[in-house]
């Protein structure tokens, strides 16, 4: 799970993951807010209106869910069980409420917490991408203060200083949860066998 404030540059790390790394999938959230500019549904998210999330919440489509800046977004329970079985690794960039639902469904999921370097310059990222007014930046910054009280609740802390080296900071925690002795058995049944376990 990838948390952190929006404008931490947690959307620009996480492609940049994705794009090294055929084994990972980003889970395709599912949100009733408006598609920005340059979105598409199904690729960047998927759109529902407030009333067939809500339809889809009540009968237990997601694996967690949460209202944010006010919108719903949520995680396709269905989608995130196929990719598993598959053998894919799948990541979620989510808030922190969600990852406090799915750390009680799943105790073994890593959280990963993506820090700006300050709340100036969090700031200074809203401002640069130019797609919010000044009271959503507002919301937003107030947010973050909220979203950064709650980081010590996360496995790993990343500081999106220097873009490449919070980069290299995501492979290398990537790296050691692959090899933890849950994943590392299940990509190897094999090894089961041969050592009769």
């Amino acid at each position: 799970m990838i948390v952190a404030p929006s404008g931490a540059g947690k959307s620009s790390l996480v492609n940049a993951l994705l794009k090294d790394d055929a084994g990972l999938k980003l889970s395709l959230s599912t949100t009733t807010r408006a598609p920005r500019p340059g979105e598409v549904d199904g690729k960047d998210y998927r759109f529902l209106t407030k009333e067939e999330f809500l339809r889809e919440r009540d009968q237990g489509h997601f694996l967690e869910w949460a209202e944010v800046h006010g919108h719903f977004y949520g995680t396709s329970k269905p989608w995130i069980e196929s990719q598993m079985q598959a053998g894919s690794d799948v990541m979620l960039e989510i808030d922190w409420q969600g990852a406090q639902q799915i750390r009680k469904l799943i105790p073994s999921v890593q959280w990963i917490f993506i820090f700006p370097p300050s709340i100036e310059a969090l700031e200074e990222r809203l401002r640069k991408r130019g797609q919010d007014d000044e009271a959503t930046i507002q919301r937003r910054l107030a947010a973050a203060h909220v979203e950064l009280t709650h980081a010590h609740e996360a496995d790993y802390i990343v500081v999106n200083d220097s873009f490449d080296q919070a980069l290299v900071d995501l492979k290398h925690i990537l790296a050691s949860s692959r090899l933890r002795s849950g994943p590392s058995m299940a990509r190897n049944p094999a090894l089961l066998k041969r050592l009769g376990v």
